[in-house]
């Protein structure tokens, strides 16, 4: 037989095809494909004139196949299986038997690495989170699927391909060890005049000071910039630093290190704080389900964190 120009042929009437060689019938062939019985009569001649054979053929009061269309049957039914897996919806994620590897970037913010973890240790035993810088480089890697979710801060315009939550704003709080001297008449002078402790989470944060107060500029003098935050509560233990931070970061580890909360004696801008995320991952059940569990944790936390320190952020300060 001369080869077949594929441009001529309704690939749909390989499925009519596919159940008429099953149940040789008609009749029951469009009962089981929800069809009239005059569609699928139909179908079997178009089937017969692109192809060229005669299909089926009536022997002895039944249907049955001729050479051709055995071999066809037999050639296509892997074929349309596979079209079937490839276009069946995704399977639903199931964290109790999950193994997957999630990856989170974002800064060391140690009340959230410890709430996901542990919920993602209860609901899915086999699973796995690697917890990963937070730093401009994520963009890319959040693009090409090689982090889940990430937690970043400033006002870059966000990169083709990914999507974003905007979260709620924050207070900024500067914290100080109990006894510092700066305590006994907190203001712009002893802002002035302390050391400033700063972490460099990410390039692509901005500095969320004002850059202008008072018709001069930060006369902050920031004599240490650290890369991580998880050591910012024993340094200021231990020295007469000044750090200014988001609520989040420190309401935990004040008392445990001697600190007291501060509120600054200067303008600060709001930052907006966003999760990014890949479109590609978007609808895809297991980065939802690890989205939700860490941008609620996170939102429960910063809740908890300004209510925290509604009540202790000492309020005697100069004014700009």
């Amino acid at each position: 037989m001369n080869e077949i120009n594929l441009a001529r042929i309704d690939l749909n009437l390989l499925v009519v095809f596919e159940v008429l060689m099953e149940l040789r019938n008609v009749t029951a062939a469009a009962d089981k494909l929800g069809k009239t019985q005059s569609a699928v009569s139909h179908a079997l001649g178009r089937l017969r004139e692109q192809l060229g054979d005669p299909i089926l053929v009536r022997v002895g009061g039944q249907m049955q196949p001729s050479p051709f269309a055995a071999q066809l049957a037999e050639d296509i039914e892997p074929l349309l299986r596979g079209v079937r897996r490839v276009l069946a919806p995704p399977k639903l994620f199931d964290p109790a038997t999950s193994d997957r590897v999630f990856r989170i970037a974002a800064p060391t913010l140690t009340r959230l690495i410890a709430q996901v973890s542990s919920r993602v240790a209860r609901e899915a035993p086999n699973a796995r989170i690697e917890w990963l810088p937070a730093h401009h480089e994520a963009y890319s890697a959040l693009s090409e699927g090689l982090i889940d979710i990430a937690h970043l801060g400033g006002e870059p315009r966000l990169p083709d391909g990914l999507q974003e939550q905007v979260m709620e704003p924050f207070s900024w709080v500067s914290f100080v060890r109990k006894g510092h001297p700066g305590l006994r008449n907190w203001g712009l002078e002893a802002w002035h005049r302390y050391p400033h402790l700063m972490v460099n989470v990410t390039r692509a944060l901005r500095n969320p000071f004002s850059q202008t107060f008072g018709g001069s500029t930060d006369r902050r003098r920031i004599t240490t910039m650290v890369a991580d935050s998880s050591a910012v509560a024993s340094i200021l233990a231990q020295s007469d630093f000044i750090a200014t931070f988001p609520a989040l970061l420190l309401a935990w580890d004040m008392e445990a290190h001697g600190l007291c909360a501060l509120k600054p004696p200067v303008a600060l801008d709001q930052v907006k704080v966003r999760f990014f995320w890949s479109s590609r991952l978007a609808q895809d059940a297991g980065s939802i389900w690890i989205r939700s569990i860490v941008i609620e944790t996170y939102r429960a936390l910063q809740f908890e964190a300004e209510a925290k320190l509604s009540g202790v952020v000492g309020t005697a300060f100069g004014q700009i």
